[in-house]
């Protein structure tokens, strides 16, 4: 793997993750999607991690998607029953540390993918978010699995079919993300603060118990949830937090 392609940094709990291919709007290359898909799996059995932000190197591009440019973004080993992109939002999917993305320009294509896989966002002003691939001859596939749960059917088939991208405020308004902030560095640290104070172990269970329930029926749903909040009263961190709240002090999670 081209490690340039992909900045790894991991700081107070927090792994840093910034597709660095500016020349290229930060599309993705086959490096940068096998980095990703390494770095979530090593992230999940890292018990130390409070959080992942995905971004992009420079102002211009969080991710245009796929690298057109090289003329095989469409070409696959048709004998492989499951393909890079989608491995990695199967890698997402599993990921129990929260992942953020921090939208700092373009998020076109396959980076509305990278956008969607994550549990929370946050866009600067400038941010567009599009699905251009019929201007193209193609349509969105994989990205479908992660969005079409994430904003409603009207709003994605407008996406999807006239292939025009909208502003950082209509993204907010539709859902793609949690918010829009001048200064994006400020909102992400601020949003950090918000997550490493709470319990690991909750977030931890709480994010298994979240991707677990999507397409489960009433009655099964039920069944899942009220099997696991048990499982959760049953953590050591559950034990502290509220014991911390009987004795009206910060409560000291372990994690476990």
């Amino acid at each position: 793997m081209h490690m340039t392609e992909l900045l790894i940094r991991q700081e107070d709990g927090i792994l840093w993750l910034t597709i660095a291919r500016e020349e290229r709007r930060n599309a993705m290359s086959a490096a940068v999607i096998a980095g990703l898909i390494e770095q979530l799996a090593r992230a999940n059995a890292d018990r130390s991690l409070r959080a992942i932000v995905l971004t992009g190197a420079g102002e211009k591009a969080f991710c245009a998607g796929a690298d057109l440019a090289t003329g095989k973004s469409f070409q696959f080993d048709y004998a492989e029953p499951q393909q890079g992109f989608a491995n990695l939002l199967r890698a997402a999917h599993a990921t129990h540390v929260p992942l953020i993305a921090r939208v700092n320009g373009a998020c076109m294509a396959g980076g509305m993918g990278l956008l969607a896989m994550c549990d929370l966002a946050i866009a600067a002003p400038h941010a567009r978010f599009g699905l251009p691939e019929v201007k193209v001859g193609v349509f969105p596939a994989q990205v479908l699995s992660v969005l079409q749960g994430l904003i409603g059917r009207r709003a994605l088939a407008d996406l999807c079919i006239t292939g025009e991208p909208i502003g950082a405020q209509q993204a907010l308004a539709i859902g793609l993300v949690n918010e829009v902030a001048e200064d994006l560095d400020a909102a992400v640290e601020k949003l950090l603060a918000r997550i490493v104070d709470k319990s690991p172990a909750a977030i931890r269970r709480g994010l298994y118990l979240m991707k677990h329930l999507d397409g489960l029926p009433f009655e099964q749903s039920m069944a899942f949830t009220e099997s696991q909040i048990g499982l959760f009263a049953l953590t050591e961190d559950a034990r502290e937090g509220q014991a911390a709240f009987r004795e009206r002090r910060a409560p000291q999670w372990s994690g476990r």
